[in-house]
């Protein structure tokens, strides 16, 4: 985990909905990304599949 302050709430969201929606520990996109083992624009692009089904997280 990196550190980074202030996450977006694209990241906030992903850690939510792919870890544990109750997450104490948030990852920034690329620390997410290093945790899960797959690359940044795969998240990105669950992003948009979550938002496209309507979930309020993003």
């Amino acid at each position: 985990m990196c550190g980074k302050e202030n996450l977006s709430r694209r990241e906030t969201g992903l850690t939510k909905k792919l870890l544990d929606k109750d997450a104490k520990r948030l990852y920034c996109l690329d620390c997410l990304a290093q945790y899960l083992e797959v690359d940044t624009e795969s998240l990105l692009e669950k992003v948009e599949e979550f938002r496209a089904q309507g979930c309020m997280l993003f």
